[in-house]
């Protein structure tokens, strides 16, 4: 199969995508580029950014030149333009027919893809985080996406975030299965009210084993482990500052597991995920057994 104007005797070849829409400019610039496992190792993804939707009132790194004194407002003012960032995130090896093509995306797990997308945004987005030295830059999840879509097309078309043929993602609820199972027994709304009314205090345990999970399910293995042993001593000392009967075994259970974890320079994935998960259950249960009213 060949377009017509591609070429006299050029086979088409199709390249696979699933592509997000965030309603914020992620910040790198607008642009195409290209993700390897190491120098010397052949390209993992193509991620191709377009920021399209509201018009950017600076340019980028530099300052908005405001008046001294702000304009007046109206009591109802209407909601700000948003700028949307289109991210593609492209399989750089191409398929040689659209059935294919059509054959992957009818077997495509939509949740999983999107969160695999996502996954290689972060990594995006952690290195420009580095380069910029901008602390504040966050992460994403599909959960954030205005619009999850997958498809093909050619060389020229996906470089600039378009298809030859797409659909849309959808899946059941919001966040990961595993995501939704550890929150599913938390009552994250009773609690918010707790915290922000000053009846209670995040552990600082609770906010490390939340960047250890971050790291984790972004394949930063060494970053989570780093992450974990800082939340395992603070856990330790919060929980057995608390004295509850009710989590004496698990954090029996913490005190053997943070020994293991500690002893390792470099710990397996699989004890780092076992230590996680169990730190998780402890602040689960922790959080199951308040009272909160």
């Amino acid at each position: 199969m060949q377009r017509e104007g591609y070429g006299a005797g050029v086979p088409e070849r199709w390249f696979l995508f699933v592509q997000l829409e965030i309603p914020w400019e992620l910040g790198p610039a607008d642009g195409r580029y290209l993700l390897r496992g190491g120098a010397e190792r052949e390209p993992e993804h193509v991620v191709v950014l377009r920021t399209v939707g509201a018009a950017r009132r600076r340019e980028r790194g530099r300052p908005a030149r405001r008046a001294r004194r702000g304009r007046e407002v109206q009591p109802e003012p209407e909601p700000a333009a948003v700028a949307v960032t289109r991210a593609t995130v492209i399989d750089p090896v191409p398929v040689s027919a659209q059935a294919q093509a059509r054959a992957w995306l009818a077997e495509l797990d939509g949740e999983r893809e999107a969160w695999a997308a996502a996954g290689v945004l972060n990594r995006v987005l952690l290195a420009h985080r580095v380069a910029a030295a901008d602390p504040y830059m966050h992460e994403l999840s599909p959960a954030h996406a205005l619009a999850a879509r997958a498809g093909w097309g050619v060389g020229e078309q996906v470089a600039e975030g378009q298809w030859e043929f797409a659909r849309e993602l959808r899946w059941a609820g919001s966040g990961s299965r595993a995501q939704r199972g550890r929150t599913a027994a938390l009552r994250p709304m009773e609690r918010l009210a707790w915290l922000l009314g000053g009846r209670e205090e995040a552990l600082l345990c609770e906010e490390l084993a939340l960047r250890a999970r971050r790291d984790l399910d972004g394949g930063r293995v060494g970053h989570a482990a780093v992450e974990l042993r800082a939340a395992y001593a603070a856990a330790l000392a919060e929980l057995s500052a608390e004295d509850r009967q009710d989590l004496a075994l698990r954090v029996a259970e913490l005190r053997e597991l943070s020994g293991t974890i500690a002893r390792e320079a470099e710990p397996e994935e699989e004890a780092v995920r076992h230590a996680q998960e169990r730190l998780e259950a402890a602040l689960r249960a922790r959080s199951a057994g308040l009272k909160i009213e």
